[in-house]
């Protein structure tokens, strides 16, 4: 793989076999791998999905952890949709779901939620990120970029609507040969979140006028 000099090398720590089964019944097995040497030190994990080692050029979603939404079925984000989805489709396809405690992009659990007091009174997900006075997005996909050459893949096709994944693991040395956009989940509860982040940082949704 080919990396930035200062990129310090991971390595597989863990592989294990896990059987999933999602809330409304779909189930699939997945390939857990852990990690050492990742830059930041957090628990971060890959699920290889489908045959993730024959694809050419595997489907990855880095997903950020999202304990509101993932486990708890908040409507106030697209992060548990976005989760089954990518699933499935990185099953039907061969590539790996790297999930990433990265709570909030990249700000936490509590302030998070104190982001969305903020919300409740008026301002956007990133204008309530700086009255915090906390950055719009602190998230940093150094340690994907280490997972990713741990595992061996140095191009993949990207399923996100985010076109700052795209930038910091091209920056990374990890080409991405194709961005593949998630689906809209759209709900009453997230429609202005959705918006912001079209307007704000330029996701690829297609959303209602």
């Amino acid at each position: 793989m080919t990396t930035s000099p200062a990129l310090p090398q991971a390595a597989i720590r863990t592989r294990v076999s896990v059987p999933l089964r999602f809330a409304d019944g779909w189930t699939t097995s997945a390939d857990v791998l852990t990690f050492t040497g990742l830059a930041d030190g957090k628990e971060h994990i890959a699920l290889g999905l489908g045959d993730h080692e024959g694809a050419p050029v595997p489907l990855v979603r880095p997903h950020s952890e999202c304990l509101t939404g993932d486990v708890f079925g908040s409507q106030r984000c697209d992060c548990g949709p976005q989760l089954r989805e990518a699933a499935e489709r990185i099953a039907a396809e061969g590539g790996y779901l790297l999930y990433l405690r990265q709570e909030g992009r990249g700000i936490g659990l509590y302030a998070k939620l104190d982001a969305y007091a903020l919300q409740d009174r008026g301002l956007d997900t990133y204008a309530a990120n700086r009255a915090l006075g906390r950055a719009d997005d602190e998230r940093d996909y150094t340690a994907a970029a280490q997972m990713l050459g741990a595992l061996g893949v140095d191009t993949i096709r990207l399923l996100s609507n985010n076109p700052d994944k795209a930038e910091q693991l091209s920056a990374l040395g990890v080409a991405v040969a194709e961005r593949v956009p998630t689906a809209v989940h759209l709900s009453p509860a997230n429609v202005r979140y959705l918006r912001a982040k079209a307007e704000h940082t330029h996701h690829t949704l297609d959303l209602p006028a």
